[in-house]
C-alpha cells in the first residue's frame, strides 16, 4: 500500500465507514467520503482533517444507479487517482420473505450489490493503468449463510462474494486486490435503518447489534486487513463461529440458523 494512499470510503457518515475513516485519517491518508447525509458527512470530514488527513466529501444516494459513473469519475478527479476503494455502504431488512415487497427487494439489491459492482467496474481501468489498486467490500456473515428476516439482504451479500471473487481472479495479474469484509454483530445503526416489508425503517436497535463489538474495534481490524490485502476478514464476536460451522458442519448449521434470534 502506498505511504500516503488515496482512499474512497462509501457509507462513511456513521458506523464502520466513519470509524474506518478516522483510522485512516490518523495515518495521514487522503480521503474521499461518500454517504447520503451531506451535513453529517461534513462533520466526519472535519474530524478527519483534525486528525491529519486531506479529506473531500462526495455526497451521493447510491440507490440512484444512473448517477454512479459520474460520481465515480468525480471521486477519481478529486486527488487524481484512487488507491483503495472501501465499498462499505449498505442497507439491511427485518422482514420475512412473504412480507417483503418486490420494491424493497430491488432497493436492497440496488444499494448493496449493483451500486458497488458498478463503482468497481468504473474504477478498474484507471486502477489497472496506474499499476493496481485495492477494492475492499463490506459483505456480512449473512453473505455466508441464509439468515432469518434477511432474504434480500443475504442475497445481496452472497452476490458480492460471487462478483468480487470473480473480479479478483480475472484482474489479479493487473495488480488488483480484493478484500472481502465480513462483519457479524457490530454496534452500528444498521438495524435502525433496516427496511420493513413495506419500505419503512425498522426504527430500533436490535439486541444483537447492541451487544456487538464497537465500530472502532471493527475498524482497527478492517484497516489492518486492507493494508495487508487479506482476501477476507471476519469481524465480530462469537457469532462468527457460525461461518465455520456452515463450512465444516453444514447440517448442524441449518439447525442452528433456524434458532437465531434475528431481531
Amino acid at each position: 500500500m502506498p505511504n500516503s494512499p488515496i482512499i474512497w470510503i462509501t457509507g462513511a457518515s456513521s458506523g464502520i465507514g466513519e470509524a474506518t475513516a478516522y483510522r485512516f485519517a490518523q495515518e495521514k491518508a487522503s480521503l474521499i467520503l461518500t454517504a447520503t447525509r451531506a451535513e453529517r458527512l461534513a462533520e466526519v470530514q472535519q474530524e478527519c482533517i483534525r486528525l491529519g488527513a486531506r479529506c473531500e466529501i462526495l455526497p451521493c444516494d447510491l440507490s440512484e444507479l444512473s448517477t454512479l459513473d459520474a460520481v465515480t469519475d468525480r471521486a477519481l478527479s478529486l486527488f487524481g487517482r484512487i488507491d483503495i476503494a472501501f465499498l462499505n455502504a449498505g442497507i439491511s431488512q427485518r422482514t420475512k420473505v412473504l412480507d417483503t415487497s418486490p420494491q424493497v427487494n430491488q432497493k436492497i439489491m440496488d444499494i448493496n450489490f449493483f451500486a458497488p459492482t458498478m463503482i468497481a467496474r468504473r474504477l478498474l481501468p484507471p486502477m489497472i493503468a496506474q499499476g493496481g489498486g485495492t477494492i475492499a467490500v463490506t459483505s456480512s456473515i449473512a453473505g455466508r449463510f441464509g439468515f432469518p428476516l434477511r432474504s434480500a439482504y443475504a442475497s445481496s451479500k452472497f452476490a458480492l462474494y460471487g462478483f468480487f471473487e470473480t473480479l479478483q481472479a480475472e484482474y489479479h495479474d493487473d495488480g488488483i486486490r480484493v478484500v472481502m469484509v465480513c462483519p457479524g454483530r457490530v454496534q452500528t445503526q444498521i438495524s435502525f435503518n433496516a427496511l420493513e416489508g413495506d419500505g419503512k425503517k425498522h426504527g430500533r436497535m436490535d439486541e444483537g447489534q447492541q451487544n456487538g463489538i464497537t465500530a472502532e474495534k471493527a475498524a482497527r481490524k478492517i484497516v489492518k486487513a486492507i493494508k495487508k490485502q487479506k482476501p477476507e476478514v471476519l469481524v465480530g464476536g462469537p457469532e462468527l463461529l457460525m461461518v465455520h460451522i456452515k463450512r465444516f458442519l453444514p447440517a448442524l448449521s441449518r439447525i442452528l440458523v433456524r434458532r437465531i434470534n434475528a431481531t
